[in-house]
Parts: structure tokens; sequence; C-alpha cells
């Protein structure tokens, strides 16, 4: 989306707090906050919750869903794979549709299963396929921890040593996100070197929104395999990833996906590859065509079935995955445009409340450009930094905190409001302006 179709005109100071609630009176997705349960504090207060960029809350629906599952359990114990209202064996199946169309993909594409690290693993396995010419992995500077123990790992475990195997695509000095040109000229001229492209949808520290597109087919034009972790950009950014011809992904759903702590991962992968039985994995039992899986040590060998449901290893876990039905099914019915455009003015009205702060004391980290983030704003402190943190918290407001110095607030359009905005901007505004 472009910054253009998220641009905003917003009212003078005096009219703020009437202009949000104006906004929130006029909103077409404010049936979706209902749908959900609201934290409140040790003494009942409600809280301010703007970090669903780390965990997102719980819709209401969980507890009905969560609850059948366990009965089915009680009734029918192992006989519930095969039985009940929702038989655990294809319990993922009616999960897929939804989830491919919220990342853009075909169903085929998409496989629920694992961790978010796993998938990464398992996809290196595949994906990553060095050559004693072109066997670097490019991945961007501060990039989420288990990105790059990932990446390490993957180096070491093929006698490669990461200082000399990893590349990293660095912002300008001076500045804080990437550009997306750099990492197209850092692609055409050192292409040859690199068997790996492994990018974010969304930068977890700054909150910038790559162009996923123009990257992928920069990794392509230099003969590298594109992949992308979607933890912070699935179910805050619209994407299609089978469009921008993206080679594979792998995402977390307890962010923006609210399906709770631990939940299921997604993962994609290209309906080229996963046609491709021939392509290296880890294979696991879960991974066989359905139709045959249940014939055990009698087959002799694995055949994937064809897709990305090839790679998936083990029966899913029922209790880590029923959450998410309540949060697709949301999902579906407010429909990802129509989130992103209220997620470009939710953010955008936080931007625009803190923008005179004082540049010495507080700057933004994330793009200003509203078609270049997601939800989350990024502000590094440049004193007392974990101090004001804290002091946010006990005025009821949830961000997270990210050492030394960074703070990150994120209102997502399906639960925040305007007004909590209003509020939590002007409690910021007169705690850096009073230091």
């Amino acid at each position: 989306m472009s910054a253009a179709t998220l641009a905003i005109r917003f009212p003078g100071d005096a009219g703020q707090e009437r202009w949000a609630l104006e906004q929130d009176a006029r909103d077409s997705l404010a049936w979706c906050r209902a749908e959900f349960e609201l934290p409140v504090d040790g003494d009942g207060t409600p809280l301010l919750y703007f970090c669903g960029n780390s965990l997102g809350l719980m819709p209401r629906g969980v507890r009905t869903i969560v609850a059948e599952e366990l009965d089915a359990w009680s009734r029918h114990g192992v006989e519930g794979h095969l039985e009940g209202a929702n038989p655990w064996y294809s319990y993922h199946e009616p999960l897929v549709p939804p989830m491919a169309r919220l990342v853009g993909a075909l169903s085929g594409e998409v496989a629920l299963m694992n961790s978010l690290t796993v998938n990464l693993h398992l996809m290196m396995v595949s994906f990553y396929r060095p050559t004693p010419a072109r066997w670097k992995v490019l991945i961007e500077e501060s990039a989420f921890p288990s990105d790059s123990y990932a990446v390490a790992s993957h180096l070491r475990a093929r006698g490669l040593d990461p200082a000399e195997g990893v590349i990293v695509a660095q912002p300008r000095a001076g500045e804080a996100f990437l550009r997306t040109e750099d990492v197209e000229a850092l692609l055409s001229s050192r292409g040859g070197e690199i068997a790996l492209v492994l990018l974010p949808g969304v930068q977890y520290f700054s909150g910038q929104l790559l162009d996923m597109e123009r990257l992928t087919r920069a990794a392509h034009a230099a003969g590298a395999v594109a992949g992308f972790d979607l933890a912070h950009a699935a179910g805050n950014a619209v994407l299609r990833l089978h469009e921008w011809d993206v080679d594979f992904a792998a995402w977390c759903t307890y962010k923006y996906l609210n399906a709770g702590p631990g939940a299921v991962a997604g993962c994609f992968v290209h309906q080229r590859h996963g046609s491709d039985p021939e392509i290296p994995r880890l294979a696991g039992w879960w991974g066989n065509d359905p139709a045959t899986r249940f014939r055990m040590h009698l087959n002799e060998r694995f055949v994937p079935v064809a897709g990305a449901a090839g790679w998936q290893l083990s029966n899913p876990p029922i209790l880590a995955m029923a959450p998410l039905g309540a949060s697709l099914a949301l999902f579906d019915r407010a429909g990802m445009p129509a989130l992103r455009e209220k997620s470009g003015r939710l953010t955008g009205y936080l931007a625009e409340l803190l923008r005179d702060l004082p540049p010495e004391r507080i700057c933004l980290l994330t793009p200003d450009d509203p078609g270049a983030r997601g939800c989350q704003l990024s502000y590094r402190v440049s004193r007392g930094a974990r101090e004001l943190f804290d002091e946010l918290r006990r005025r009821k407001i949830v961000g997270d905190f990210r050492a030394p110095d960074v703070i990150r607030l994120a209102p997502a359009p399906l639960y925040n409001t305007f007004h909590e905005v209003w509020r939590a901007a002007g409690v910021l505004r007169e705690l850096v302006s009073g230091a």
C-alpha cells in the first residue's frame, strides 16, 4: 500500500480528542474490539494495550473452541482423532484456506506446523543449497536473534564459517532502516556469492515494512533463493506471497494473528517447489500422503504429499492450534485491506501526536512513510529509557522494551481505538516533556 493511499489529515491540538472520538464513532471495524477479551491491571483498571506486535489479545471465541477440544478429549480419548465434530486427524485442514488468503498464497502453498524457528530450519535444509562459488546468506542488521542463530547454525553444520558466510545489509550511516535500493545494489554487486536471502517482512526492531516484491525480484536476478520471516508481517500487512514469487516464508501466529502464546506457526512454500518431491528435506510421517499415512511402517519410504504439507513432520498440536480458528474468522470477516487501511490511520495518528517530541530526548526509528511501516512505531530514548518504559506501565500503558534504549508501541486495528492512541500519546508527551 502506497504512502499516498495512507495519507491522513489530522486536526490541530485543540481538536485532537474530539477527532479521535469521531473516528471511533464512524469506524466500520469497531465491532472487532468487542470480539476480544481486553486486559486489566491488578486493580481492575483497563489497560491501554499496544503490544500486539509481541503477543496479540485473546479472541472471545477461543474459550469455547478450546473447551470443545478438551471435551472431545474427555469423551473420545484416542478415537477423537477420527470421531467427533472436529476430528483431530484433519483438524488443521479447514484452517489452511483462510491462512492462505491472509498471506496471499494458494491453499496448497501453506502449512500450519511447528514453531517459527523450527520452520525456518526446515526451510533452510531444503533451500539453502551452498556450492563452492555460491554459499553465503544475506540477512539484515539487527535481525531477530532466532534468524541469525539459525543461519549461523546452518553454515556451521556444513563446515562453513558464519563470520565469512553471513553478509549483513545495513542502513546508511545515521539512518535506522534499510533502503530498498541499497539492498538491490548489494545483491547486484555480490549476488554471485549469495545462495540465500533471508529477510523480514517487517523488521522487528525498527518496525520497517520491507518491499518484499522488489527484494524477491532482486534476489532471483542475482541467482539466490528469496525467503522471508513474516513474524511481524502476517496479520499486519497485505501480503501476496504467490504473486511476488517468494520461494519460502515462515511466521508465528501469536503476534498480530492472536492465536495465543506458543501457538502453532505457519509456513509457505511456493507452488513450483511444493510440486517437486525431489527437493531434499527433513522428513516426518505427517508429510506423507494422508491417504496412506496410517500404513505406518508399511510405507517403506517417505513420499511427500504435494505442496507445503509435504514439509510437515508430526501431527498438529490441537490445543495450540484451536485458538487460531477464532482469530482467522475475524480476519476473514474484516478483510486485510480494511484492517491495513485502519492500521495506517491509527499508527499515523500516534506518529503525528508524537511528532514534536524533543529529538535530543526521543526519536523515531520507524520510517515516516506510512507505506513503509505496519502497526509498530519504535522510539529510541536517549536517557532513562527503562525508567520511562516502567512509568508508562505504571500509567496503565502496555508497550514493550528492547534493550538498551528502544520502546515499541503497536496500535492494532482489530482492537485498539483512536481514543486510546490519543490517551497514550498524551501520557508519553507529558513524561518526556517533564523529564
